[in-house]
C-alpha cells in the first residue's frame, strides 16, 4: 500500500486538475509527483495525461477504486500480524467510514494474550521520549520508569516511608543512614553494591535539574558493605523523601544501556513498540504477567486496558490527572515583571474560570490551590485595566493547544493584546530556554506521591517551569530555605503559606482539577493506580476462564 496514491484518491476525483494541484495535495515537489504518476499508472492505478502548453490543465482518470482494495489489504494485514506491523497503515489518511471499520478491526488485536507467555497489549499514543531516571520529566516516561527502576523507598499518598530497595534506616538531624537488602540483582545479572547506590545518587545529587533540591546533601559515602551515608551538616529534613521520587531510582550503565532492579526489564523500545518482559530474577513479588507491549496507536484510538476475550464488558477506574495553572515569567524583561498587570491578567483568568469545563468535560475550575484538602477558595477583586505597549507571548505546546487558545481568546475579549509562540513537546521539556522567551504559559502538573512534599518538589526540581521563575528573587529563595529545617510532618501549613503568596502575586494562576476515566475488561484484577495516575502493571493480573 502507498500513503501518497491514498491521499491522493481521497482529494482528487478523475477529471481535469493542474499537477502543482496534485502536488500540493501529495506534499511533494513536482518533479516527485510526476515520478509517482507514472509509477501509478504504470501499475494500472490510473490514467494521467499532461497538459500541454501554458494554460492548458492536465487530466487524471482513476482505473480503481483504491481506498476499497487499500482497505481490504489493511484488514488482512490486522489479521495476519503483529499490531506494531499492522498499526503503522492506521496513521493513513483513510475516509471516515474505512478508518472506523479500521480502527474497530484493529482494537480487536489488543488485550491480554495468554499462550506460552501471558501477554498485555497496551495501546499507546506517543512514543517514550526516554528510559532514564535523569531524563524523565513527562508523565508517559516517567511511569515507564517507575515500572522498570526502583528507588531506595517508596513514599504513599499519606507521607509514610516504606522501604524499597533499602529494608531500613537511621534518621539524625545532620546524616541519613540507608542499610541495603541483600543479593538484589540488575535486569543484566550483576548485584546492587553500596557503591552503586552511592554512585547513582551522586549523578543525580549534581545535575543542573535537581542540584537545588539536593544543596543540603554535602556528601554521600560508602560506610561498609550495603551501607550508605548521606551527610547534610545543615540539616534537610526531606532527604528520606528525596529518596523516594522517580528520579532517585537506582540503575547501573554498561555499553550505553541503562539497567534498573525493577519487576520489568526493557527488551525492545522503538517508534512502533516497547516491550517489557517480567524479570524472573526480581528481588520482590514477582508480576503474574510476562510480558507488556506498548503498541503505537492513531491519534483518537480510545486508550483500553482489555483482555482478549470477545464482545467483553468493561469498567471505568478513575485517575488523578493533576492539575493545570497558569505560570507568570515574572523574570522576563516586559510588561509581564508589573504586578498591576499580572494582577489584571488574573482578574481576567478568575472571571471566566468557570468556563473552562467548555475545552475538556473531564476538567474542573479550581478557583482553591493545589493542596487538595487545604488550599481555600480564594477571590479576585476588580483590577483596572493597565496600558500595554506590545503583545504579551503566551507559550503553546502541543498538548496544551486547547487550553492555550482558549486563554488567548479570553485575553483578547478583554482587550489584552497577546501572541502565540509554538513550542515542539520535546523543547517544552528538554529546553528551558524557550520559557524564557514568554510572557506566560499554561502548565500541567501531576504529583508523583505525597501532595506535602511533591508541592515542593514542584516549586524545586529544575524541570518545572515554576522553580526557574522562583530561583531568580530572593524572596522565594528565602521561602524554599524554611523546608530544610522545618520537619516534614509540618510542612502543610509552610506549603499553604507559599502557595497562598505565589497567588497574591499572580505568579501562579490556579486553573483546573483533572480526573480521567480509564476503562478496563471485568476480568482484568488486582487494578491499582499507582505512579502519575497509571496503573500497577507489578500487581495486575487476568481471572482465567476455566472449563
Amino acid at each position: 500500500m502507498d500513503k501518497y496514491l491514498l491521499m491522493l484518491w481521497n482529494s482528487v476525483s478523475s477529471g481535469p486538475v493542474k499537477q502543482e494541484e496534485l502536488a500540493d495535495v501529495l506534499q511533494l515537489s513536482t518533479k516527485q509527483t510526476t515520478r509517482n504518476l507514472q509509477k501509478w499508472s504504470k501499475e494500472g492505478w490510473l490514467t494521467y495525461t499532461s497538459g500541454r502548453g501554458r494554460g492548458k490543465v492536465s487530466n487524471l482518470h482513476w482505473l480503481k477504486d483504491v481506498g476499497s482494495i487499500f482497505e481490504e489489504q489493511a484488514m488482512q494485514i490486522i489479521d495476519e500480524e503483529a499490531v506494531d506491523v499492522s498499526s503503522k497503515y492506521l496513521l493513513f489518511e483513510w475516509n471516515m467510514e474505512s478508518k472506523l471499520r479500521l480502527m474497530n478491526k484493529f482494537r480487536s488485536k489488543f488485550g491480554y494474550v495468554q499462550n506460552t507467555n501471558d501477554t498485555l497489549v497496551v495501546p499507546r499514543k506517543y512514543p517514550f521520549l526516554t528510559m532514564h531516571p535523569l531524563e524523565a520529566a513527562d508523565v508517559n516516561s516517567a511511569n515507564i520508569v517507575a515500572t522498570i527502576f526502583n528507588r531506595l523507598v517508596f513514599v504513599d499518598k499519606e507521607g509514610i516511608v516504606y522501604p524499597e530497595l533499602a529494608h531500613s534506616w537511621d534518621t539524625g538531624d545532620t546524616q541519613l543512614r540507608i542499610y541495603l537488602k541483600k543479593d538484589i540483582k540488575f535486569h543484566d545479572g550483576s548485584i546492587l553494591t553500596a557503591e552503586d547506590v552511592v554512585e547513582c545518587l551522586e549523578r543525580l545529587r549534581k545535575h543542573d535539574c535537581f542540584k537545588d533540591l539536593w544543596e543540603p546533601v554535602q556528601k554521600i559515602v560508602v560506610a561498609a558493605p550495603l551501607i550508605i551515608d548521606i551527610h547534610f551538616p545543615r540539616g534537610c529534613s526531606y532527604c528520606l523523601q528525596m529518596l523516594g521520587t522517580m528520579n532517585a531510582s537506582i540503575y547501573i550503565e554498561n555499553k550505553e544501556n541503562v539497567y534498573g532492579t525493577g519487576c520489568f526489564y526493557l527488551e525492545e523500545n522503538n517508534d512502533h513498540k516497547t516491550t517489557l518482559v517480567a524479570f524472573k530474577d526480581y528481588y520482590g513479588e514477582r508480576p503474574l504477567l510476562d510480558i507488556i507491549e506498548f503498541v503505537q496507536i492513531p491519534i483518537g484510538f480510545e486508550i483500553v486496558y482489555r483482555s482478549s476475550t470477545e464482545n467483553q464488558s468493561t469498567f471505568q477506574v478513575e485517575s488523578d490527572s493533576g492539575f493545570g495553572l497558569v505560570v507568570m515569567n515574572v523574570n522576563r524583561n516586559s510588561a509581564i515583571q508589573r504586578k498591576e498587570v499580572r494582577d489584571y491578567l488574573h482578574f481576567i483568568i478568575a472571571k471566566y474560570r468557570h468556563k473552562i469545563g467548555e475545552v475538556d468535560h473531564r476538567i474542573l475550575p479550581n478557583p482553591h490551590g493545589c493542596l487538595i484538602g487545604h488550599s481555600t477558595k480564594y477571590y479576585i477583586p476588580t483590577v483596572e485595566r493597565p496600558s500595554f505597549s506590545e503583545p504579551l507571548i503566551i507559550k503553546l505546546v502541543n498538548y496544551t493547544e486547547n487550553t492555550t487558545n482558549w486563554l488567548k481568546d479570553i485575553f483578547e475579549r478583554e482587550g489584552v493584546p497577546v501572541n502565540i509562540k509554538w513550542v515542539s513537546f520535546k523543547d517544552n521539556i528538554a529546553n528551558k530556554m524557550k520559557n524564557e522567551e514568554a510572557d506566560l504559559f499554561f502548565h500541567g502538573e501531576v504529583f508523583e506521591m505525597n501532595q506535602n512534599f511533591s508541592f515542593f518538589y514542584f516549586l524545586r526540581n529544575g524541570f518545572s517551569p515554576l522553580a526557574t521563575v522562583l530561583k531568580e528573587n530572593k524572596k522565594w529563595s528565602n521561602y524554599l530555605e524554611e523546608y530544610v529545617n522545618t520537619p516534614f510532618e509540618d510542612w502543610t501549613p509552610l506549603n499553604l503559606k507559599v502557595e497562598n503568596a505565589l497567588i497574591d502575586e499572580s505568579i501562579f494562576v490556579p486553573l483546573y482539577y483533572a480526573k480521567r476515566q480509564i476503562p478496563f475488561s471485568v476480568d482484568l484484577m488486582n487494578i491499582n493506580i499507582k505512579h502519575f495516575g497509571y496503573v500497577d502493571f507489578s500487581k495486575l493480573w487476568v481471572r482465567p476462564t476455566c472449563d
